[in-house]
């Protein structure tokens, strides 16, 4: 029963794959006011140094779509930068994002994020009117009949209660939440380690209610690695099989375990497609990612198996995006961990 519950939290988080349709956004804000309103703090290493927004009501990201807690809207080792805005633009009515008139990338309040930032398939949710939960988000109004989509922007009921805790070198985010027998503690820690190129994700996710909590939460990892993508080359400890949406073979290459970027994507050119080929140990939860020219990059070492792996770009930025599952009885906490080490 919990394998088809988990099942059915990756569909719903996958439920919306093709970008909406949508009109050309008239009105919009630079990205730079949004930056400059929000909330930040600032780590450092020394090697590193990263600015993480915490959430609350005049948060860099207000969506609903990705949790909210840790949003890194840049880092940068030794000056090169990995994370930061995709996007020019922001307005309230775009589901996901598009183009203006002059071309400009529009994000909408859902999408308009950066850096490694996650989505939880939702809790409790049904296509009829009620709440629903969302992890490191908040209590939600399902408003109609509507099946969930995740470039929907949805009414936060209830935020939880958020604690802040930040250091010279990391910040520990914690909410806490209820919504009938739902209930949970959740934990983010970003930390730098000292005198190293490494960034670690912590999480603790505990069940402090009467029901379980069956889902799903992938990372978007939104990597500015290289403009354009050309020469992206990323490589895992499997052989690669695309499964779903190839793209053009212009663009992308597979060959054994490493998909290679061929050629710059073009303005307004998009690609998101499943890959396979991957255990169910933690062992291939291991994605090094470079640009081949310059030789900079990033490896992601998670500590658990991936069950479901997309790969995501635009010529602004490129994302890997692997799934994990979470099944947690009442009383019972999950711990995970990611880790990157950045290479300039």
């Amino acid at each position: 029963m919990r394998l088809k519950l988990a099942l059915a939290g990756v569909l719903l988080a996958s439920a919306a794959v093709a970008q909406p349709v949508q009109p050309v956004p008239t009105v919009s804000a630079p990205v730079s006011d949004l930056l400059a309103s929000a909330p930040s703090l600032t780590i450092s290493n020394g090697p590193i140094v990263a600015h993480i927004a915490p959430p609350g009501s005049n948060a860099f990201y207000r969506g609903t779509r990705f949790d909210q807690a840790g949003v890194i809207t840049s880092l940068k080792l030794n000056g090169r930068k990995f994370y930061g805005p995709w996007f020019d633009r922001t307005a309230p009515e775009v589901l996901d994002y598009a183009y203006d008139a002059k071309g400009a990338l529009v994000a909408g309040p859902d999408s308009a994020t950066t850096g490694p930032v996650e989505e939880f398939a939702p809790l409790d949710f049904t296509p009829s009117h009620g709440l629903f939960v969302k992890i490191g988000v908040g209590t939600l109004r399902q408003p109609d009949t509507q099946p969930y989509d995740h470039y929907r922007h949805y009414l936060v009921v209830d935020a939880g209660k958020w604690t802040v805790t930040p250091s010279q070198t990391g910040v520990t985010f914690t909410q806490t939440l209820k919504l009938g027998e739902t209930a949970y503690t959740y934990e983010k820690i970003l930390r730098l380690v000292p005198d190293k190129p490494e960034l670690v994700i912590e999480h603790r996710l505990t069940n402090t209610g009467s029901k379980p909590i069956t889902t799903t939460v992938y990372d978007h990892n939104f990597l500015r690695l290289v403009s354009g993508n050309a020469g992206t080359q990323i490589t895992f400890p499997f052989p690669l099989t695309i499964a779903t949406n190839p793209p053009s073979p212009d663009l992308i290459r597979v060959e054994g375990k490493t998909l290679t970027y061929l050629r710059p994507m073009k303005s307004k050119e998009r690609i998101s497609f499943l890959v396979t080929g991957f255990g169910n140990t933690a062992a291939d939860y291991d994605i090094v990612i470079r640009d081949s020219a310059g030789g900079g990059g990033v490896t992601i070492k998670g500590d658990q198996p991936i069950t479901r792996l997309n790969i995501f770009s635009i010529d602004k930025v490129q994302s890997v995006e692997p799934y994990i599952a979470i099944d947690l009885t009442p009383g019972n906490e999950k711990r995970w961990t990611y880790r990157y080490t950045f290479a300039r």
